[in-house]
């Protein structure tokens, strides 16, 4: 069967009818005809140039494919199998070249598409310690990965989610270290979902949860290697998706929130001292407006007497009751964080100091608020970003413990907080529980919770990991 050059092109090209899929159709010093189909954009054009135009000038007309196939200079060449693989294949980045006469066609990997360069990521920095961070090319951030872990242990099993965008993902974990049956369940969980377009590795995330809709997330997230490194050698897996510089790890216990990268890169005692430091914050963050309306409405008793006759005459001649006024002063903030994280840059900037001294100053000398409830409001939103990655539940536990101090006071705070406590005891994600090590108590783990121990002590992965391999640290051979 004779297949010609352009019969080919015009097949391909009736499925791919977008005009940035460009034909590159050339010729060899013998005559030999040959035809290259990519898409724009994606491709190194100059690797098509000398990986596959330039050696296939040598090309004899009388030579077959597997001849031309041994011509080519491109590490990545795959026979092609079918137009439809042929589709998928081009759309993701390579390119198809096809040969006069001969049936068979060929894969050429020249993927080059846009990025941008490593560079340290905007929410976890560190002072000490690597500053690289991943990207949004699974490639760059894979390549990361084995940078720091090089032994042969290292598996990484790619998947592809999402009907029209076919975003790649990629599964690590270190075989040996990892619980036996994990990335299988989470490979399972993920195929397991139908969905047009996954352009960010968030939408993962909601499919490997067990409880998508609950307050408290069940993954943790990882954007420097280094992090993501260390957590998959404690025995998680990790997972990477195409186009998102935000990588997942699983299982995920609360105390993760609340470390940093830096702690093991410093002394012990200063690691510990800034994780309580952290969960102190946050509490404070979370239940001071409560408290501060409790105190207000029901139990006078809980501010010291001096600071309550300052408090009394600041909030003298306000119209609003300190539940509303807290409301409003929390309102006012949301809204400033929103529109400062929406609006360009420099303007941006110049709202945070318009809201921050006209608003808020304003509001108090036109007796709207009280200086109080402005003090309380800042120092909370502070608080909390002292932990980033618990903002989102953080802020809405604020919320919700505010409405219940306003409603029924220190019992509902109360209530709240039991409630709170109760739920996370009784929430695992993929076996490991959400409170661990203090619920249930784990000693061993406990010298890498809020406290840091030295190196030596950690000697053992986390028990709670449930890994194959325990030891991560022999000391002498032993």
């Amino acid at each position: 069967m004779n297949y010609a050059l352009k019969e080919r092109i015009a097949e391909v090209k009736g499925q791919l009818t977008s005009q940035d899929i460009l034909v590159f159709e050339f010729d060899s010093l013998a005559g030999k005809k040959f035809a290259c189909i990519y898409a724009d954009g994606i491709v190194d054009k100059n690797l098509i140039g000398e990986l596959i135009a330039k050696p296939l000038r040598a090309a004899r007309e009388e030579d077959g494919a597997q001849e031309i196939k041994k011509l080519l200079a491109a590490p990545e060449v795959e026979d092609g199998k079918d137009i439809k693989g042929c589709i998928k294949s081009i759309s993701d980045g390579n390119a198809a070249l096809f040969i006069d006469g001969e049936e068979d066609f060929f894969i050429v990997g020249v993927k080059n598409p846009p990025g941008r360069a490593v560079a340290e990521p905007p929410t976890q920095i560190a002072v000490k310690g690597p500053r690289e961070g991943f990207t949004e090319d699974i490639k760059v951030n894979l390549g990361l990965v084995r940078k720091r872990i090089k032994t042969k242990n290292l598996q990484i099993k790619t998947t592809t989610v999402g009907k029209q965008s076919e975003t790649a993902v990629a599964i690590c974990y270190i075989e040996g270290v990892c619980r036996k049956g994990l990335p299988e369940k989470i490979e399972k969980q993920i195929k397991s979902k139908e969905i047009d377009i996954v352009p960010d590795s968030s939408y993962i995330s909601g499919f490997i949860a067990r409880r998508p809709r609950s307050l408290f997330k069940r993954n943790a997230t990882a954007e420097k290697p280094d992090i993501f490194c260390a957590k998959l050698c404690e025995g998680r897996v990790g997972i990477i998706s195409d186009g998102s510089p935000i990588a997942i790890t699983v299982p995920y216990t609360l105390t993760e929130d609340f470390q940093t990268a830096e702690d093991y890169y410093t002394v012990s005692y200063r690691a510990t001292i800034l994780r309580v430091l952290r969960l102190t914050a946050v509490l404070i963050g979370i239940l001071l407006p409560a408290i501060y309306v409790c105190a207000q409405l029901f139990k006078i008793q809980l501010i010291p007497a001096k600071l309550l006759f300052k408090i009394a005459s600041s909030v003298a001649g306000i119209p609003l009751s300190p539940s509303v006024e807290i409301f409003f002063a929390l309102f006012v903030l949301e809204v400033l964080n929103e529109a400062s994280i929406r609006m360009p840059k420099y303007v941006g900037l110049a709202l945070s100091v318009v809201g921050a001294l006209v608003l808020g100053d304003t509001a108090v000398k036109a007796g709207i608020i009280s200086t109080p409830a402005v003090i309380i409001i800042a120092f909370s939103a502070i608080c909390l970003y002292t932990v980033p990655d618990f903002v989102e539940t953080s802020t809405t536990l604020r919320l919700v413990f505010l409405i219940l101090a306003g409603s029924i006071g220190t019992f509902g705070v109360v209530l709240a907080a039991a409630f709170t406590m109760c739920y996370l005891v009784t929430e695992q994600s993929y076996g490991a529980p959400l409170l661990s090590p203090y619920a249930p108590l784990v000693a061993k783990d406990m010298r890498d919770a809020l406290y840091k121990s030295n190196m030596g002590a950690l000697n053992t992965r986390p028990k709670v990991m449930k890994t194959k391999n325990k030891v991560r640290l022999k000391e002498n051979g032993r």
